[in-house]
């Protein structure tokens, strides 16, 4: 029978809160992206919709997802007391992988997680905490490094992106790899800087996020 298309908003409950999330899955998803928003962000970030967007395209489900309820978020914005509270948003990630898990679906898709800033450290961890589910994580100008001891327990292919004139990020994402046992890229995209708004530094982080998701959620593994 042919699957039909899903859009919906959808509610997660985990961790003893109730999180949202928008959920597309096009007719025959080769697979399900979870983006983990960064600093500051939610659901609703242009540039992960953009990614997004480019992926569902290329037949993958994605599901962008708040990873504070809207009361964190009145008091992150006036605080950012849970924004680098890394713990507390990767067992959100962890939460959002399992509820993938249990829905009809969702549930036979192999699974990746896009974490931008610093949800690449949530997604790591949530990667380590899952490795049976998770086949591939990607990082958009993200801070890996703040996932820790998580890191050197992610089996996951890994693919870092940062900007060019992003130094400091670089550094931060080489100091990550060294401390990683998985397969790990680090691509740098010229020019561009923290939040890839440059002109093409957006279309070439979609354009690699769909070639590493191509590569490891539609070929099987060895």
């Amino acid at each position: 029978m042919k699957q039909a298309a899903v859009h919906e908003s959808v509610r997660i409950e985990t961790c003893s809160v109730a999180l949202d999330g928008d959920l597309r899955v096009p007719d025959r998803a080769a697979g399900l992206v979870i983006f983990a928003h960064g600093s500051g962000s939610s659901r609703f970030s242009s540039r992960n919709r953009s990614v997004a967007g480019v992926l569902e395209t290329s037949r993958f489900a994605t599901l962008l997802l708040d990873l504070l309820t809207p009361e964190e978020e009145a008091v992150d914005e006036r605080t950012r007391q849970y924004r680098f509270d890394i713990e507390r948003l990767g067992s959100r990630v962890v939460g959002a992988c399992d509820w993938a898990r249990s829905r009809s679906e969702t549930s036979h898709l192999p699974l990746a997680l896009f974490g931008a800033s610093t949800g690449a450290a949530a997604a790591l961890i949530a990667a380590a905490a899952r490795p049976e589910l998770t086949r591939a994580v990607i990082s958009r100008g993200g801070r890996p490094d703040l996932a820790d001891d998580a890191l050197s327990h992610v089996q996951a292919p890994t693919l870092l992106i940062v900007g060019g004139h992003d130094e400091p990020v670089i550094e931060m994402n080489r100091d990550a790899m060294r401390r990683m046992r998985a397969h790990v890229e680090l691509t740098i995209v010229p020019r561009a800087t923290h939040l890839f708004e440059e002109r093409g530094a957006l279309e070439e982080v979609s354009r690699l996020a769909t070639e590493w998701c191509r590569r490891y959620l539609t070929e099987t593994p060895s």
